[in-house]
């Protein structure tokens, strides 16, 4: 649910050149990945309940920062979403530049979002499945670029290829490395669908953040060897690159491995954001509708379906668009994850933490730092994307705004109030 392995790694190094690039892919998942892990650690094993995060901060803070927690991480899911099968369809226009025609880029993109919404109907056990061999379909074209770049030492330097339209820079390029690290915390949304969720999540999160920055940075490292400009690169240009280390073959091998990472991610994707809206339902924050399961898989089927609709409106706003407003929002979720554990560090002391941030309450209170100042330059970078006419940031502060209307909007229509919250409920009995 974070790495689609290298896929959309591109214009970080468009942006930053090699050197950079490569210290960037190796400082963002010490400033950003093992503080956010960490703080995943502890609040899944002490609470692994349906809705995750949502339920971390809504115990921790109240109804109001819960449904704010959960308006926010939905808002920013559609952006998010939306992300994947635009991907997907990049790469598939490198091998058929027919598809980036007129619309039809759009409706391939639509077909993945269906396609994944019935898979997840279908139940976990079918997207664990599907994902868990995509990885390694995915993973292999790499591993031969990694193989066979070292005797291309230099080879490449004056390689004639295609004129990029990436307009990148070095804060682009961070952003988007931020976005390649992001996503530790929706796995939480699913924890009483994993087995023994104390020991698996901790041990899970530190080890894939060391997997997930290896897959990055070796390749890149790779290609520095051969002399390929870096000015060359944008999105979807790792086919172009196979192309000209291993021929035609291995350029179709890792476009369709683009293809396989933008559907693998969106179709895990789905499980997670889809239990957001259950859980709500299932506190009566939102309509019951929601909560209803598919009456064999289980699966929330009205929350997919309602979600595939919100996700299916994103497509074709642009890569470089939709990350910087999926950080914005999610970096505003976020926050409130790094609160919550403080002030469940202070309310509930005694509450049962299989495994701890580190240091104390000063490491509770520390370990955020530095994700928020990289957040920093999403609203840097926001006030310069535009969507509808305004700044990235604008139309972000207005959804905020709108989540807030949502809440007034729902206690009016629920004045007998809210149920408690599951998990405190069933710590208390």
């Amino acid at each position: 649910m974070v790495s689609g392995g290298t896929y959309g790694t591109e214009d970080i190094v468009h942006g930053a050149g090699y050197g950079k690039a490569i210290l960037i892919l190796l400082l963002t998942p010490i400033l950003w990945s093992l503080p956010t892990a960490f703080m995943i650690g502890e609040l899944s094993s002490s609470l692994p309940y349906e809705g995750g995060y949502y339920a971390w901060v809504r115990r921790a803070m109240g109804n109001f920062w819960g449904f704010q927690e959960a308006w926010l991480s939905l808002v920013a899911s559609i952006f998010d979403m939306a992300i994947y099968p635009t991907l997907f369809v990049l790469y598939l226009n490198r091998l058929f530049p027919w598809f980036a025609e007129g619309h039809r880029g759009v409706m391939v993109g639509l077909a993945v979002v269906i396609l994944c919404a019935l898979l997840n109907i279908a139940g976990v056990r079918v997207v664990s499945t599907t994902s868990l061999w995509l990885f390694f379909a995915l993973s292999a074209p790499f591993i031969l670029i990694v193989a066979i770049a070292p005797f291309k030492l230099g080879a490449l330097a004056h390689a004639v290829t295609k004129p990029t339209t990436s307009t990148v820079d070095i804060i682009g390029g961070l952003l988007i490395c931020m976005w390649n690290y992001m996503g530790w915390d929706n796995a939480s949304t699913i924890a009483t669908e994993v087995e023994r969720p104390q020991r698996t999540y901790p041990r899970a999160m530190l080890m894939a953040v060391v997997i997930v920055a290896l897959s990055y940075i070796v390749p890149v490292g790779a290609m520095w060897m051969t002399g390929l400009s870096s000015s060359a690169w944008e999105t979807g240009f790792w086919a172009d690159i196979a192309g000209l280390l291993g021929g035609p073959l291995l350029r179709v091998g890792l476009a369709l491995g683009g293809m396989i990472s933008g559907f693998g991610m969106f179709n895990a994707l789905v499980m997670s954001y889809s239990r957001l809206p259950l859980a709500m339902a299932q506190d009566g924050m939102l309509p019951s509708v929601f909560g209803k399961l598919h009456p064999r898989s289980r699966a929330p089927w009205v929350a997919i379906a309602v979600c595939a609709m919100g996700w299916a409106m994103c497509l074709g706003l642009g890569f470089e668009r939709l990350v910087t407003i999926d950080i914005l929002l999610y970096g505003a979720s976020l926050s409130l994850e790094f609160i919550a554990l403080i002030v469940l560090r202070v309310r509930e002391p005694e509450l049962h933490r299989p495994f701890r941030v580190p240091g104390g309450m000063i490491g509770a209170c520390a370990v955020g730092i530095a994700p928020m100042l990289l957040l920093g330059f999403s609203i840097f970078r926001s006030e310069t994307e535009q969507v509808l006419g305004m700044s990235a940031f604008t139309f972000g502060i207005l959804l905020i705004a709108a989540g807030v209307v949502a809440y007034l909007v729902n206690r009016a229509l629920r004045p007998e109030g809210w149920a408690v919250p599951r998990e405190k409920a069933e710590t208390v009995a």
